[in-house]
């Protein structure tokens, strides 16, 4: 029987699942004769009730999990789901090849584009090699160079974005990670093609924010974005990581924060659970809105893309200024 992986909180359902998943294979054996189909389908009834109740009221924190859960889609799933004929590019030109962004060019239908995105592994020995999603500066000038490539085929590109942050090591800050990320921000700010982002995970920092300067951002219901982590921000500004859970009601960090300070453009809604529970249905609503979006972009003239794109990133973190309002005096 294959093992269910989850988190703390969702061990109730897991409980009931691996139950229900117990009887069914009673229930399959040649030397059982009695039906368990009714045990089933109590269990089963139960189960949703369950799942209702816990995934319908998910705290930002567990919401941050579920964007870290071991069975959620990454990057090379959606391009394997999303796109045909897709051929990976590697390499920055100036380095290496950095395995922690997949990239290259592929069909979303009949429309050419170039897509990217970083990759997590599955096992130890994968995520090591793809050094958990965290890129190095040649995954960001790999991927500058592909996104140059694009417009100068005039192409759309597509980015996916997952990750907890920039790889922090020694190496990395010698190569020049700071300036890799920074040049990625200025150069896409005035590519002359349409980008579209979608934070499908964790969207950690300028680990992030180095994917996602782009005319549209997606993001799926139980993913996250924010300029630091909740552990970052916790062992920061209360001295214990372990207050992570404070720190992620505090930073505003989920889809439905993010678009109602317009940062992001739209949610991509999930099935109770999370994307890995029912990933055909979360691909067919990517997709969707994937080609709504291009189709919207690719009729601008360059010059009004770059217009809207400036506007865009020029009103994030605006404010109101009011009347102060002057308190009574106590006689």
């Amino acid at each position: 029987m294959e093992e269910i992986v989850g988190l703390e909180f969702e061990k109730p359902i897991l409980d009931l699942e691996s139950k229900i998943a117990e009887i069914k294979s009673l229930s399959s054996s040649q030397s059982l004769s009695i039906s368990l189909s009714e045990e089933v389908k109590s269990l089963e009834e139960k189960r949703d009730q369950l799942m209702q109740e816990i995934f319908s009221n998910l705290n930002p924190w567990q919401r941050v999990q579920l964007a870290r859960h071991p069975r959620r889609p990454h990057t090379f799933d959606y391009i394997q789901a999303l796109f045909t004929d897709f051929t990976e590019l590697h390499g920055d030109r100036c380095f290496a090849d950095d395995p922690a962004l997949v990239a290259g060019v592929a069909f979303l239908e009949e429309i050419p584009v170039v897509v990217m995105g970083q990759q997590k592994g599955r096992s130890i020995e994968e995520s090591m090699l793809r050094n958990f999603g965290m890129m190095h500066p040649e995954g960001y000038r790999k991927a500058l160079r592909l996104m140059q490539l694009a417009e100068k085929f005039r192409k759309p590109v597509i980015l996916f974005i997952d990750t907890p942050g920039a790889y922090p090591g020694i190496g990395a800050e010698e190569r020049g990670q700071a300036e890799a990320i920074a040049r990625n921000l200025r150069e896409m700010a005035t590519l002359r093609v349409p980008l579209i982002s979608i934070v499908i995970g964790e969207g950690g920092s300028g680990g992030a924010l180095g994917l996602g300067v782009t005319d549209r951002i997606l993001m799926l219901e139980n993913a996250w974005y924010s300029v630091i982590s909740p552990e970052g921000c916790a062992a920061i500004l209360f001295r214990d990581a372990a207050k992570a859970s404070y720190a992620a009601e505090a930073l505003k960090l989920t889809a439905k924060d993010l678009k109602s300070f317009n940062i992001i453009d739209e949610i991509i809604p999930e099935p109770l659970g999370g994307a890995h529970r029912d990933f055909q249905r979360v691909v067919s609503a990517l997709k969707e809105s994937l080609q709504r979006h291009l189709k919207d972009l690719s009729a601008l003239k360059s010059e009004d893309l770059l217009e809207e794109r400036y506007k865009k990133f020029r009103a994030l973190g605006s404010w109101k200024e009011g009347k102060a309002v002057k308190k009574k005096s106590k006689k």
